[in-house]
């Protein structure tokens, strides 16, 4: 019987990128990614945190979305993200849990669902080195969803918030308060294709990975690897 996994579906996205290390990878299947330290600045969480409660504010209040949110259709409502601990997909053929927790659902006017990952990022309108890992990411919650209540899911997107900070912005006095500053964010959307057959590949790899009997070689650009 195969030792079971549990893994979310952002860490399960990182078997996608391009730049992928088997080695870190395994590391951090072997420790729960209970990891020593942390790549992730807990500014960006607040961030997107702070995003989700604008846009449930403007819901609540306006009884629309946001203008900003335009491009994800006609929406009517949103619905609180489920909690990691009841949003998951058991795959039996790999013996993987899949969790996770997407940043936004919405729900459209023909009751179909999108579901949304906000980003802290400047928005480049192309598809950068991390996309691959985003774009399984969605999905895996797309397809954690349709077993959880969210169906029918139509659509996924990235919404990047991308800080406004050039000169004319700092030097504009409604930026201004007596206790600081505030700082303006630009929303941009960016379509994700539903496509559930990214997954049961990367659960297979990742199972491929764990079941090593040691850590395998790394990716040769991997800082971690050469430091």
């Amino acid at each position: 019987m195969k030792e079971p996994i549990r893994i979310s579906a952002k860490h399960l996205g990182e078997v996608a990128l391009a730049e992928f290390c088997p080695r870190c990878f395994w590391i951090k299947l072997r420790l729960r990614n209970r990891l020593p330290f942390q790549i992730f600045p807990g500014i960006f969480s607040s961030i997107n945190a702070y995003s989700k409660r604008v846009v449930h504010g403007w819901f609540d209040t306006h009884h629309c979305c946001p203008h900003w949110l335009k491009n994800l259709g006609v929406l009517s409502g949103y619905r609180e993200p489920p909690h990691y601990s009841k949003f998951m997909l058991f795959d039996q053929t790999s013996n993987i849990l899949l969790t996770g927790s997407p940043d936004g659902v919405f729900i459209r006017a023909d009751q179909s669902h999108v579901i949304i990952d906000y980003k802290t990022a400047t928005y480049t309108g192309t598809q950068d080195q991390l996309y691959p890992m985003y774009e399984a990411q969605l999905n895996a919650y797309a397809l954690i969803g349709e077993q959880c209540g969210l169906t029918p899911v139509s659509a996924l997107a990235l919404v990047y918030t991308e800080p406004i900070t050039d000169d004319e912005a700092a030097v504009n006095g409604v930026n201004h308060r007596d206790t600081g500053f505030v700082m303006g964010f630009q929303g941009n959307v960016h379509d994700v294709p539903l496509n559930s057959s990214l997954i049961a590949p990367l659960l297979a790899h990742t199972r491929e990975i764990y079941d090593l009997p040691k850590s395998p070689t790394g990716c040769s650009g991997c800082k971690i690897v050469s430091s």
